[in-house]
């Protein structure tokens, strides 16, 4: 089976940072902290974060 990128289940904001740690296998609080470390040194950190929750597709449902 091949493995693919999705939102996550465990959405704080769009879900993107759980989806990220769910298909690398890491904590989803080590990918947030990614995110806001690149927005605070490099200031990228919002925008990339942004883009993938309008690219990243929804996370089709199991049931019925």
């Amino acid at each position: 089976m091949q493995k693919r990128l999705y939102r996550g289940s465990e959405k704080k904001l769009f879900g993107v940072c759980s989806g990220l740690s769910e298909y690398f296998g890491v904590d989803p609080t080590l990918i947030r902290a990614v995110f806001v470390v690149a927005f605070l040194l490099f200031g990228t950190g919002l925008l990339v974060y942004l883009v993938l929750a309008i690219l990243m597709p929804e996370k089709p449902s199991t049931t019925g």
